[in-house]
């Protein structure tokens, strides 16, 4: 098996509404562990979207997943956000490994407790995050079907499964990772290699200014709020 793939797969059927919500632990890492964040409001009736995020270098899952809270409360999305095991991913160390195992046993614990929806599952990052996310995406299109990637590096898939839809972005004005050898050389790779990124430059440097976000948001899930759907 190729080390960039998961084999945790979600299970959609019903499931009665979890009795803890908020931000779960994951408890899968003693050092560096993990967050799941749970609606408090929302009544999550029927399978869930699952938003994946994965964090810049340096960072860590709370920085992923507090982002996201409002939109999570508003729609009923769920929030899975995974620390690396080192500083930074372990593709932009040099392989796929550690990282990619620990992910996967994060996606078994949620989808033997939550009712998610396999069509509305997706995975996103922010700079090495969004590099990580997108190359770990695309050697995982049948598991996810939407990858969002905020001002990424560059692209290193293991390989392509899936047709995945894609959304990335970066600041025209970014000085950590330029958009002319980052994200516009990404998107004509991938667009040479059959895919069709939706594609959004902003005035800005090394950051999602919350319109962007909202607009990954509404492309991933539609322009309305699911209210209690």
């Amino acid at each position: 098996m190729a080390p960039a793939r998961l084999q945790a797969r979600p299970t959609p059927e019903l499931i009665p509404p979890p009795e803890v919500r908020g931000v779960v632990p994951l408890n899968l890492g003693a050092q560096r562990d993990g967050l799941l964040y749970v609606p408090l409001r929302h009544p999550l009736g029927g399978p869930r979207p699952l938003l994946v995020a994965c964090h810049g270098a340096g960072s860590e899952a709370s920085h992923s997943v507090r982002p996201f809270m409002d939109a999570a409360e508003e729609r009923g999305l769920l929030l899975l956000a995974c620390d690396s095991r080192a500083a930074t991913w372990d593709m932009i160390h040099g392989g796929y490994g550690p990282d990619v195992t620990f992910i996967d046993r994060a996606l078994q614990q949620v989808f033997s407790r939550y009712a998610i929806d396999p069509s509305r599952l997706a995975l996103d990052g922010f700079s090495d995050g969004a590099s990580y996310a997108l190359s770990l995406g695309l050697a995982n299109g049948d598991l996810f079907t939407h990858l969002l990637g905020f001002s990424p590096g560059f692209l290193n898939p293991a390989a392509q499964v899936g047709r995945p839809q894609i959304f990335i972005s970066h600041g025209t004005s970014d000085r950590v990772l330029p958009i002319d050898r980052c994200s516009r050389v990404i998107v004509s790779q991938l667009q040479q290699a059959g895919y069709d990124p939706h594609y959004v430059e902003f005035e800005g440097g090394h950051t999602v200014p919350p319109q962007v976000k909202q607009q990954a948001l509404n492309w991933w899930l539609g322009a309305a709020p699911e209210g209690n759907s």
